[in-house]
């Protein structure tokens, strides 16, 4: 089973940083996501709320697990995986989580400073993993030197 999905809520936990014997980063973490309706019939407000799993891995699980706690309004890009297992007791059990692709604050509410990372290891061994790179400087959000307010954008 393999969906692309998107979601916006609140982690319910800090992220966990642990690492796969081979030394790959993972970091997982909980997010709730509410949805607020207005019943038709009784012009009532409603509210539900879902709850999702969320797994990153490499560079991403490392700059999450700096970056982000509980609390916070994250906007989580993956897909959806199925994974199954077999309890101590010979219970099968399963689980269906986001694997993120992409991670980040929700600006709806609130404002976020945005540093950008070196490379952490040089690469991921194959694939790409989203994250890192770059020249290890704050990306500033002033405008240049030779900025005039009154110019036209485009």
């Amino acid at each position: 089973m393999s969906s692309n999905v998107t979601i916006v809520g609140n982690l319910t936990r800090d992220p966990e940083l642990r690492f796969t014997p081979a030394g790959a980063p993972v970091t997982n973490f909980g997010v709730a996501v509410n949805r607020r309706w207005q019943n038709r019939d009784n012009q009532q407000w409603e509210e539900s709320t879902s709850f999702f799993n969320v797994t990153c891995w490499r560079d991403l699980a490392q700059n999450v697990s700096e970056s982000l706690e509980k609390g916070a309004r994250v906007v989580v890009t993956g897909r959806l995986e199925q994974r199954s297992w077999e309890t101590q007791d010979g219970e099968r059990r399963s689980v269906v989580e986001i694997v993120a692709d992409e991670v980040g604050p929700s600006l709806r509410w609130a404002t976020a400073e945005i540093h950008r990372n070196e490379r952490r290891d040089g690469g991921d061994g194959g694939g790409w993993s989203g994250g890192g790179g770059g020249s290890g400087r704050t990306v500033s959000n002033e405008p240049p030197a030779n900025f005039d307010p009154s110019e036209e954008p485009f």
